[in-house]
């Protein structure tokens, strides 16, 4: 792990492997090692080199406790670019993090040769606004919330019936929710980017080849966003991976890294 001044604050990430670079961006209070378990090691078996990165709110990058907007995280992906001397390169992002890759690409299309966007959506709706808003109250409150009890509420937003219903596989999932939950006033901040707007106009102007990848059982980003997203992203391809939830990069990582290295390999750079 390398934590480098960049963009106005300490910033940490992780860079593993040789071959053409890809930045995978997680989603809110998860850290950049998550992709570590599935994603980096298929990347670099198949001759990619895998940088991953944790974003503002997750230490040991600043957790930025005032606020930042999803120009900043842009921002932020453009520095650690530069600071590698990547150039044109490869995106993945996952819920919070395929909404800064979408904007990063809409923005900077000369830095994204190929984006994948999994369990992403290109605006907000009143269910996903009222669960924020439930979040950042919760939060607000000052109620300390068991880490068990956290695991738990996780694992049903999160995981697919089929693993809820697996008895040693919710056990797996449950102990390791709970010892890596995250909170605190950098996960505070990171809610704070919502409620998301309507972009999808917006994203009808995005020029770099993205695959959209959703979730068949995620209830925090179901699928039918992220098809809408595709359609409005020109050219964008969508895939629909069954029997997962929005950890269905974790879930069926299988299936996931399947589809993320098929896109590559159809357009390499």
């Amino acid at each position: 792990m390398t934590v480098i001044p960049l963009n106005g604050i300490q910033f940490s990430y992780e860079d593993l492997g040789r071959g053409e670079p890809v930045v995978l961006v997680m989603g809110s209070g998860g850290r950049g090692r998550a992709w570590q378990l599935y994603q980096t090691p298929a990347l670099t078996a198949a001759g990619y080199r895998s940088i991953t990165v944790d974003n503002r709110g997750i230490p040991p990058t600043d957790i930025c406790a005032g606020g930042f907007t999803v120009d900043d995280m842009v921002d932020d992906l453009v520095a650690l670019v530069g600071h590698l001397g990547l150039g044109r390169c490869r995106f993945v992002g996952t819920s919070m993090g395929a909404q800064v890759v979408q904007e990063l690409a809409l923005a900077r299309p000369d830095l994204v040769s190929q984006a994948v966007l999994m369990a992403t959506r290109g605006r907000g709706d009143r269910f996903r606004r009222a669960l924020s808003l439930a979040e950042i109250a919760l939060h607000d409150s000052g109620v300390r919330v068991p880490d068990s009890y956290r695991a738990v509420v996780q694992a049903m937003q999160n995981l697919s019936p089929r693993t809820l219903d697996d008895d040693e596989k919710i056990r797996d999932w449950l102990e390791v929710l709970e010892l890596s939950t995250t909170s605190g006033e950098g996960v505070r901040a990171q809610l704070g980017m919502e409620p998301f707007p309507d972009r999808l106009d917006a994203y009808r102007k995005i020029t770099v080849p993205c695959l959209v990848i959703g979730f068949e059982d995620d209830l925090i980003t179901p699928p039918h966003l992220g098809r809408e997203l595709a359609a409005a992203i020109p050219g964008a391809a969508y895939e629909l991976i069954p029997g997962c939830g929005h950890f269905g990069y974790l879930e069926d990582y299988q299936a996931v890294n399947k589809c993320m290295l098929a896109f590559f390999g159809e357009r390499p750079v």
